[in-house]
This record gives C-alpha cells, sequence and structure tokens, in this order.
C-alpha cells in the first residue's frame, strides 16, 4: 500500500439517547475518560479511547433529523470536494484497463495490520 494512512476516528451508533448514556456512564466506572454528550444538531456524540489508544465515538440519530434525506452545508468555508455535492461521481474514477483476472484474486488470512508492515510470505 503506498501514501499516507490517515485515519481519524471509529465512529459506532447506538439506538437510543439511554443507550448514549448508559454507555457514557458504564466507561467512566470503568475508568475511561469520556467526553460530554456533543449535539451535532443531527446526532448526540460522546468520545472516548479503546484500551489500543484508538480514538472512538458512539452516536445516536436526533429523532427527527435525518441528513441524509435533506443534505446542506452549513460550513461556510467547505472544502472544493464537499461543494460537489451529496450524489456518486461515477466520472471521477478512470477506467479499469485492466481488471484482476478470477485466478488471480485471493483472499489472505489476516488481522489487517499487513497493509502497513507488508504481506506475510506463505509457507
Amino acid at each position: 500500500m503506498r501514501g499516507a494512512v490517515i485515519f481519524d476516528h471509529v465512529s459506532f451508533g447506538v439506538d437510543t439517547e439511554a443507550d448514549l448514556w448508559e454507555l457514557k456512564d458504564k466507561l467512566e466506572a470503568a475508568g475511561f475518560d469520556v467526553s460530554e454528550v456533543i449535539d451535532h444538531g443531527f446526532i448526540h456524540s460522546i468520545y472516548s479511547f479503546d484500551p489500543n489508544g484508538i480514538p472512538i465515538e458512539f452516536s445516536v440519530n436526533v429523532r427527527g433529523r435525518d441528513v441524509r434525506k435533506n443534505p446542506s452545508i452549513v460550513d461556510v468555508t467547505p472544502s472544493g470536494v464537499t461543494l460537489e455535492g451529496p450524489e456518486p461521481r461515477s466520472d471521477v474514477w478512470p477506467c479499469v484497463k485492466t481488471p484482476t483476472p478470477d485466478a488471480m484474486k485471493k483472499v489472505y488470512p489476516g488481522a489487517g495490520s499487513e497493509l502497513f508492515h507488508g504481506k506475510k510470505k506463505s509457507e
């Protein structure tokens, strides 16, 4: 894999506001630092770190606020890619000239860290 690996955080949804508060209480009881509940307008979230130091978010949808139905930009300085809008853009991907042949399609066992440390040699 070439290029920088950029990772911000992992986010998980919970079903209800009560679930979010229960999870916040459980994390704090277990000794984890947990943010206050943050109102993003369309979701309420808490932030913490897992035992490996990975940033993690838990959020619940705000009833009646589905940004997927009526997406809008409220950022006063949105990035260029944001201004392209929410619809898929088939025109920005190059055509595949040489697809992977079926005989070459292999799935390797692993934990995912091989992406960063190289593939293990098969025995």
